[in-house]
């Protein structure tokens, strides 16, 4: 599989989110999308990511896009992790890592000497035309919600 960049089509997904729901990218058709992947539910980056996020809703509602976020952890925990943080922005879970592994984010990763698999934190902003219009990988979340925001205003 070769690596999303720029200009190319978003592979299209439909995930369940918490509350017995679904999200599709096709639901946002005319929309940017802010398609951000996170390792795991409630740990110290994943919470400020997610956080982070939230606190500018109102700012990426402003320059027409959604806010979507997507782990492996189930729908229910997403419930959980939302209730707990007051979030505002769409949790999917991605349990069979077929969105993840189109998205090329389903990685061998490793930390302290030991090699596992996991999401790398990244994020793809997509176009109202489907098309993805910046990529990040390897994000570090400090500065990262406000260098997705500049870049959809930059690409509105």
């Amino acid at each position: 599989m070769s690596i999303l960049q720029p200009g190319d089509t978003a592979p299209d997904f439909s995930m369940p989110t918490d509350g017995d729901g679904t999200v599709s990218l096709s639901d946002f058709k005319g929309k940017s999308v802010v398609l951000y992947f996170y390792p795991k539910d409630d740990t110290p980056g994943c919470t400020k990511e997610a956080i982070g996020f939230s606190e500018k809703i109102d700012e990426f509602e402003a320059a027409g896009a959604v806010v979507v976020g997507v782990s492996k952890d189930t729908a229910a925990k997403h419930g959980k992790f939302r209730a707990k943080h007051e979030l505002k922005v769409i949790l999917a879970s991605d349990a069979d890592s077929g969105v993840t592994e189109r998205y090329g984010v389903w990685q061998e990763k490793q930390m302290y000497g030991k090699t596992y698999w996991g999401i790398e934190r990244s994020t793809f902003l997509i176009g109202p035309d489907g098309k993805l219009k910046s990529v990040w990988r390897k994000v570090k979340v400090p500065g990262h919600v406000d260098a997705v925001l500049d870049a959809l205003r930059a690409a509105s």
